[in-house]
């Protein structure tokens, strides 16, 4: 891989050039090779079971217009600092065409501080663009889809792609200039593995392997789904803590105690078909999506300076 690595660089002659193009095309290549499995399996009713908000499947004509504007953002806002990465990474002491790469040891625990650090990043800044003007104008666009789905992971206003976009790769940046022992490859496969959690996030299904059955503190689709749904609680991005440390999460945690009693209840009575579940869930659900719909009303308001009754 390494004797390919330094090919590439030869073959177009140029590092900037190399870098920006290998760049632009992985990021389009794994975002959209994820998406493909969400779109199928969104297509097939045998799925269902799993999704999280059943009477919610995007249509085809909710999927192309996701994809124009995810393409929009990608070529107005990504492209440019994707071609500014090279030097800017360079000028903070990162390694790009050389070889040898570093040691996987080195390389995960890198990956795992990035990951920490945009969650963090990402929590902070997410809370902002809940506030006034900033989601008025800029963060309502993501919030279009109370049910969201794979292709909807970067459908966002082009400010926010830039905003949040800054703590995907202010991590890596930060790390060169403070460790400068930090190669450009390392940021590719941190690249591919944040693709991968927001648009599996963004999914709307929750199966019984997915990984936040196996790790309790990642967050995961049935995590993130409920923000959308619910207008309010769970900011982060990949792990459950900081929501839990700033007490983000108390009306999920609600919902979850609810819709546990109401199912538990349900099958004691001997009623618990799987018809009459899923009518409960969707009960529960549409409630708690008016009152979702409710604090986004009130926050465009006071964005406008208007009462919400």
């Amino acid at each position: 891989m390494e004797v390919q690595w330094m090919n590439w660089y030869m073959w177009i002659g140029n590092p900037i050039l190399a870098t920006g193009i290998a760049s632009f095309l992985l990021h389009e290549i794994v975002y959209f090779g994820r998406c493909v499995p969400w779109i199928i399996i969104d297509a097939i009713p045998y799925f269902r079971r799993w999704k999280l908000q059943p009477t919610k499947v995007p249509t085809a004509a909710e999927q192309w217009e996701c994809t124009k504007q995810v393409l929009f953002s990608h070529f107005t806002i990504e492209a440019p600092m994707i071609w500014l990465f090279h030097p800017v990474a360079e000028g903070l002491g990162m390694a790009t065409w050389q070889v040898p790469f570093t040691d996987l040891k080195t390389m995960l625990l890198q990956v795992f501080f990035f990951f920490v650090f945009e969650d963090m990043f990402h929590f902070f800044a997410h809370q902002a663009l809940h506030k006034g003007a900033l989601y008025k104008h800029i963060h309502k666009i993501h919030h279009k889809y109370s049910a969201p789905f794979g292709l909807a992971a970067e459908y966002a206003h082009p400010a926010e792609v830039f905003i949040l976009g800054t703590g995907t790769i202010a991590g890596p940046l930060l790390y060169s200039y403070f460790m400068r022992d930090l190669h450009i490859f390392t940021v590719y496969v941190w690249i591919t593995l944040r693709l991968f959690q927001a648009v599996d996030a963004h999914s709307g299904y929750d199966f019984p392997w997915s990984l936040q059955h196996i790790l309790p503190f990642w967050s995961g689709a049935e995590h993130h789904d409920f923000h959308h749904m619910a207008f309010v609680n769970n900011f982060s991005t990949s792990f459950r803590w900081c929501d839990w440390f700033f007490g983000t999460d108390t009306k999920y945690r609600d919902y979850r105690k609810k819709m546990n009693a109401a199912k538990a209840a349900l099958k004691k009575s001997g009623k618990a078909t799987p018809e009459e579940l899923r009518a409960l869930e969707d009960r529960i659900n549409a409630e708690t999506e008016a009152e979702g719909v409710r604090a986004e009303a009130k926050v465009v308001a006071d964005a406008t300076g208007k009462k919400v009754n």
